[in-house]
């Protein structure tokens, strides 16, 4: 059984969901150094997510947009946590909402998504920034 472990850093985004597969495989080349494995990605911010879904189709992601900032509405009036602006509240509640982690499989030195499925970043601010991801492999190496 191998482990590892390493932070990698996605680029800045605007708020909505994003698709983030390829960018985070392009910072992990030692996934396919496994035959078998588990892949967990751990988003270190408390206003952005983490999720699995349809990765062909730009209009669910907007539609997952839409969806959350009608559900998690700015300016509610009994927000209390207001100081850092009117996104910030509600980014917390959308993060807590869609996650904060994710285990995937690794079968033969690849992510065993489904054919229609990606990772997505949920950027839950207006002006997010950079997003750090602390990635922990383990899984038996390929001969």
């Amino acid at each position: 059984m191998t482990w590892f472990q390493k932070t990698i850093t996605l680029k800045p985004r605007p708020r909505g969901f994003h698709l983030v597969t390829r960018e985070v495989l392009e910072q992990l080349p030692e996934v396919a150094s496994l035959r078998v494995g588990i892949l967990h990605l751990f988003i270190q911010h408390t206003s952005a997510s983490l999720a699995v879904n349809e990765n062909a189709d730009p209009s669910v992601r907007s539609d997952m947009e839409a969806h959350f900032n009608h559900q998690v509405p700015e300016n509610a009036p009994y927000y209390e946590h207001i100081l850092e602006g009117s996104d910030d509240m509600p980014a917390h509640i959308k993060a807590v909402s869609v996650g904060v982690s994710l285990s995937l499989p690794i079968s033969e030195g690849r992510l065993a998504l489904g054919t229609w499925q990606g990772i997505y970043l949920g950027e839950h601010r207006n002006h997010g920034g950079s997003r750090r991801l602390v990635a922990t492999l383990s899984g038996e190496p390929a001969s």
